[in-house]
């Protein structure tokens, strides 16, 4: 049998892909403001490596209008557009062939319908892809794990062992699937997500990502009266306690806690943690706000010799996510390491 294992996101790309928004009942006010978001998101990505963007049927010539003629445009069925975690997530084997694995989708616990499109569209990616396709019977969404490249993966306790996802799975059962599809030998389990990821029930991408091996970036409010004050601590905690899959203990980067801003009529946070790395860069969700210079800052330190761009994202952020929720890379076929990786 073939082993293969998930890179890294700071491996080599051949490019990104993204899903292009439409419904109206998710979006509501703000579908437009979202639409010129993913675009500048698309548009960033762009000047980095080649970027996909699916559109659903007779919604492309929109899409390729707002992004531009840097960003390839493709028609597929869709429900919703969130690529983080409808898209397969790829692996390499050790000659560096790719694969997806194509995990089950189900709408973070059937939160939205229809989600049935959304469920298929890994298959049809990795059809147009001409990319082999591993199937997995278990309910996974790429926003919930971050993983090293060498044996490591990270995910929240939170929502891997929420009921809505794989009730009749155990963590072991979970665990060990993990581990056959992506190739990692150690799963570190963080307690939390965020409190008021609610949509995902707490995936990590908004808590916690790997910046490179054995180091790690985490969101760490200062401020105590912050909901997610004790959270990231006992967070923090597990972290400094663990160590990686080569037994390495972990650098770990406080990046600025997540900023509030309003949107629509309420509030919504911006999480700097839900960034893209591309090749030599890293796009990361702003809020137009004084607090976002710290977190770049941070950011460029954690990912040294990759230009960092902030992104107006607070749309995004009212749908639940940030720009890695909606991105999903594709790895170089033959991975070689990138300046800054």
């Amino acid at each position: 049998m073939t082993s293969f294992r998930m890179p890294a996101e700071w491996s080599e790309h051949e490019g990104c892909l993204m899903a292009w928004p439409t419904r109206v009942d998710l979006w509501e006010s703000v579908l437009d403001q979202v639409k010129g978001e993913y675009a500048q998101v698309a548009r960033a990505i762009a000047e980095f490596e080649p970027v996909t963007m699916v559109a659903p049927p007779g919604h492309g010539d929109e899409a390729r209008v707002r992004c531009g003629d840097g960003v390839t445009v493709v028609e597929l069925p869709l429900d919703d557009s969130w690529f983080r975690d409808s898209a397969p997530l790829f692996v390499l084997d050790r000659e560096g062939r790719r694969a997806g694995v194509d995990f089950r989708f189900n709408a973070w616990g059937r939160k939205h319908h229809p989600y049935d499109a959304d469920d298929r569209i890994s298959g049809l990616l990795l059809d147009h892809l001409g990319i082999e396709r591993i199937p997995s019977g278990m309910v996974l969404e790429g926003g919930s794990i971050t993983v090293d490249g060498e044996g490591t993966l990270i995910t929240t306790e939170q929502c891997l062992l929420h009921p809505n996802r794989n009730p009749d799975m155990s963590r072991a059962a979970i665990e060990a699937e993990l581990k056959a599809r992506l190739g990692v030998t150690k799963v570190i389990w963080l307690p939390y997500g965020g409190l008021l990821d609610t949509e995902t029930d707490g995936h990590v991408d908004g808590v916690c990502a790997f910046a490179a091996p054995g180091k790690v970036v985490v969101s760490l409010p200062d401020d105590p009266a912050h909901p997610d004050h004790a959270r990231m601590r006992a967070n923090r905690a597990v972290l400094e306690a663990g160590t990686d899959a080569q037994g390495r203990p972990l650098e770990i980067i406080d990046v600025p806690q997540t900023v509030f801003v309003e949107v629509a009529g309420g509030e919504v946070e911006v999480s700097y943690l839900n960034h893209y790395v591309a090749n030599g860069g890293v796009v990361v969700p702003v809020a137009g706000l004084p607090e976002d210079e710290a977190a770049l800052a941070v950011l460029a330190s954690a990912y040294p010799g990759r230009k960092v761009v902030g992104v107006r994202a607070a749309a995004v952020a009212y749908g639940g996510g940030g720009v890695h929720c909606i991105t999903q890379q594709i790895p170089a076929a033959h991975p070689a390491a990138h300046p800054g990786a």
